[in-house]
């Protein structure tokens, strides 16, 4: 396997392989790498993403100064060294290995501090999570499209049980099922990567779908975390209990006027991440949201509970984003108890989950001004 091509990416990005980084062989995107002493930015994705998302900005902020790397994280792309598959041990996909992957990364390649550590979707875990462990290598984090409320804490008897919501959502007239759960079951990575429209038109529709293209994006705050409540997120969301995600995902495929039209992920774009997933499998991926249902993993993370970030702190989001909303109260409990120092709070116009794809320009000069201030 070879670095992703120079041909498919911007120029002035590199793709290159990075050595020993916790039992890993990590693929990273590099850009601003002229310059040894230039301050570092870490740019970490979610699911089902690459390093590759941060194709559109990395050139930007590389031209404001700073050295950007944006790795293929654990489970995905051309990352190797983890252990593919559903009946593996989770351990290294919890949220504590993958941070120390990204401190691995760094001491591997000399980086001493990071100005910013930027996570989106599920890499806005991993971002805040090497705020919370390693204040002391980060200068900056930035959280995007995924609020973070703090490390869980230890369960206090009485509490009500987790997985009341998943019964209730079963028990409602249109029965529906959490996108978590589903993610978490055996059949999942086969369902997308194996479906019946393949898996490019699979990606295709689910990337619709969650962006600003698709016009039924109108996100708004929850009233609480009960099933009838949380059912009135799109079906990517809380999915019907009788369809997969490819067989959801299929609803929402834009038709070839849309395709032809977008911009932000043109045809030769979604083969970057149709080949990688194509040949990898989703299960890497899939294995991250396994963690959040095994009390044994999440003992580790209630280790840091009642812990505070307390770097200055930025959350950038699309305004057509449900992500900033999909746990009800989630966004007021970052502001408010998570970080002592949530600095800027963003939601960008006219871009739905793929905030830094699908509105570049303005998620840039975002990064970029919060960085400099």
């Amino acid at each position: 396997m070879e670095p992703l091509q120079d041909t498919t990416l911007p120029k002035g990005i590199r793709g290159r392989f990075v050595d020993a980084v916790n039992g890993l062989q990590m693929h990273v995107l590099e850009a601003g790498y002229d310059a040894a002493d230039r301050p570092v930015v870490l740019l970490l994705h979610g699911f089902p993403e690459l390093a590759f998302s941060w194709r559109k900005v990395m050139v930007p902020l590389a031209e404001a100064g700073y050295r950007v790397i944006a790795p293929d994280q654990r489970g995905y792309g051309r990352t190797s060294g983890w252990q593919p598959g559903y009946d593996v041990d989770l351990r290294p996909f919890n949220m504590v290995n993958l941070t120390r992957d990204v401190v691995a990364l760094m001491g591997v390649m000399g980086v001493t501090k990071a100005a910013a550590v930027v996570g989106h979707d599920f890499g806005a875990s991993v971002a805040a999570y090497c705020a919370v462990v390693r204040p002391d290598l980060f200068g900056k984090v930035v959280l995007m499209s995924a609020p973070f409320q703090g490390p869980p804490a230890f369960p206090v008897p009485g509490d009500a049980d987790p997985a009341d919501i998943h019964a209730a959502l079963a028990a409602l007239d249109r029965p529906r099922k959490h996108y978590h759960r589903y993610y978490s079951t055996p059949q999942a990575d086969r369902d997308m990567c194996q479906c019946p429209q393949g898996i490019s038109d699979f990606l295709r529709g689910y990337f619709h779908a969650k962006s600003a293209d698709w016009p039924g994006n109108d996100p708004h705050p929850l009233a609480a975390w009960r099933a009838e409540v949380i059912a009135e997120m799109p079906t990517y969301y809380i999915m019907n209990e009788d369809q997969n995600m490819a067989e959801t995902a299929a609803g929402f495929m834009p038709n070839p006027t849309e395709i032809a039209a977008n911009a932000w992920l043109t045809e030769a774009e979604l083969a970057v991440y149709a080949e990688e997933f194509s040949r990898t499998g989703l299960q890497g991926g899939l294995n991250w949201y396994r963690c959040r249902f095994e009390n044994e993993l999440l003992d580790e993370l209630r280790l840091f509970g009642g812990r505070t970030i307390d770097l200055p702190a930025c959350f950038i989001a699309g305004d057509k984003d449900w992500g900033a909303y999909q746990r009800p109260g989630a966004l007021g409990k970052m502001q408010q108890h998570a970080f002592t120092r949530m600095e800027d709070v963003h939601f960008v116009p006219g871009a739905g989950h793929w905030v830094q794809q699908e509105q570049p320009r303005e998620t840039g000069r975002l990064l970029s001004d919060f960085l400099a201030g």
